[in-house]
């Protein structure tokens, strides 16, 4: 079986998905962030591939390996599933499993290989720029989206103004407590 690739991304209404801190927490141990651990564990369960750009790669390495006694089972995910980093200057990624994809012209190729081979998903989260150009050139699967019930009224948006999809279809939507949306939307 080939694998899919799959965009997940925490969004706000206003489709903002840059974290300035306030809006978004990874650890939160409320109720609502246990319901989404829970289902980030669920994915995670079906991925044996992480894909990220080099900025999103160099923050997550820097946070996920050193949590202790991590409840959300992130740390765990990552440090076992193969995790590509898209990079045209990176050399030394320095958390094992990972491969540098020095991208260039030939990155949707790259993608599009890694997609041909067997096992489960590829997740890509994060990596605003990448998940862009991946949805631009039509490589990608499925799109996760965690909406939280906040408008920000500026950041970066996963959809930039002229972004066309239309050939999407509801998978899944799913509330939690404290009123973030899952909607999983295939194409």
């Amino acid at each position: 079986m080939t694998r899919r690739l799959i965009i997940t991304e925490n969004i706000t209404l206003d489709g903002v998905v840059e974290n300035d801190g306030t809006w978004f927490d990874p650890t939160d141990d409320s109720e609502q962030g246990r319901e989404l651990a829970e289902v980030t564990r669920e994915h995670a369960a079906a991925s044996d591939g992480f894909l990220v750009g080099r900025t999103t790669f160099e923050e997550m390495r820097e946070f996920w390996p050193r949590q202790v006694d991590d409840g959300t089972g992130v740390t765990d995910h990552l440090n076992r599933v193969e995790k590509f980093v898209v990079s045209r200057s990176l050399e030394d990624p320095n958390w094992e499993g990972t491969t540098v994809l020095h991208g260039g012209d030939d990155l949707v190729g790259q993608i599009r290989e890694l997609t041909a081979r067997e096992g489960r998903d590829i997740v890509l989260t994060g990596s605003i720029s990448l998940a862009q150009q991946l949805l631009a050139a039509g490589t990608v699967d499925e799109l996760r989206l965690f909406v939280f019930p906040v408008v920000l009224g500026t950041g970066r948006c996963l959809f930039p103004e002229g972004t066309t999809l239309r050939d999407l279809t509801l998978a899944e939507s799913r509330a939690f407590s404290g009123g973030v949306v899952l909607l999983r939307y295939t194409r």
